[in-house]
């Protein structure tokens, strides 16, 4: 009983990485939360070309949600990954899109990251609306009427 497993040349083990990491790279995009989450996790062991692709998804033009699986990705990086995958999130803060910096400023603090004041985002306070008080004199008082329903209004007479 021989084993007939063909042993792969060097070029098609390249073309098979390729396939996948396209593969992964189109299903960080899904519209599946946990699809994008596992791709994003797959591609986190993939050292150099998984950070390249988690790190052009989340500075690219992609949406917020394929952004935050990107960034699911780099939080999850190991080994001597992980110093990298944190700089690349560091980098996000200074990014020009704003889902972009929001994105990275939820992951570093997932990490325990402190992320300074000036990269937070400023938010407006809301104007304050002056209470008047109203006079209740004016207005006829209610009465409630048993027969006609509760809370139905009578003048006082």
């Amino acid at each position: 009983m021989e084993s007939t497993k063909e042993k792969l040349s060097e070029r098609q083990k390249q073309e098979a990485a390729i396939r996948l990491l396209r593969k992964l790279g189109e299903q960080l995009q899904s519209s599946d939360a946990s699809t994008r989450r596992r791709a994003a996790y797959n591609l986190s062991w993939m050292q150099e070309d998984g950070l390249t692709i988690l790190k052009g998804v989340l500075c690219g033009n992609f949406h917020v949600t394929a952004k935050n699986a990107a960034a699911y990705g780099l939080r999850n990086m190991r080994g001597r990954m992980k110093n990298v995958a944190l700089e690349v999130l560091n980098q996000g803060l200074k990014h020009r899109d704003n889902s972009t910096k929001q994105v990275c400023r939820a992951a570093l603090q997932l990490l325990g990251r402190k992320v300074s004041a000036g990269d937070s985002p400023k938010r407006q306070t809301p104007k304050k609306t002056r209470i008047r008080e109203i006079s209740h004199e004016s207005r006829p008082r209610a009465r409630y009427d048993t027969r006609r329903g509760v809370g139905t209004r009578r003048m006082r007479g």
